[in-house]
């Protein structure tokens, strides 16, 4: 059976980590709007993340873990929870992104580009 191109996929598989962030919508600046949360899934391309409220898919986010530079990103899909929350998943718009805690891991270092390996 032939693939069908207009499925879109993970180019690389999510890594199990928590990563407590800011999330805000890319367009605003301060706290204004902002919620610190965590994330239940990484990669360099993309995250998924829990939320207090409802998003819509290509909505513009920022993403900021601790003591880290922000990424920007597009919802590309936001579930409802039991208990009232949601999770998003992020694009990162300039993959791949590099945050500290992916480089603890060696799986992953073997599919970033060489120059960000070596620094």
């Amino acid at each position: 059976m032939p693939l069908d191109p207009t499925l879109k996929g993970r180019i690389e598989r999510r890594l199990p980590i928590v990563v407590v962030v800011r999330l805000a919508q890319a367009q605003c600046t301060g706290s204004d709007g902002e919620e610190r949360t965590y994330t239940d899934n990484i990669s360099s391309r993309g995250a998924r993340i829990y939320s207090i409220r409802p998003w819509q898919i290509g909505d513009a986010v920022q993403v900021t873990p601790r003591s880290e530079d922000p990424t920007c990103g597009s919802v590309v899909y936001c579930q409802s929870l039991q208990d009232g929350r949601f999770v998003i998943g992020v694009e990162f718009q300039v993959p791949p992104v590099v945050w500290s805690v992916l480089l603890r891991y060696d799986g992953l270092q073997f599919s970033l580009p060489a120059k960000l390996r070596s620094s």
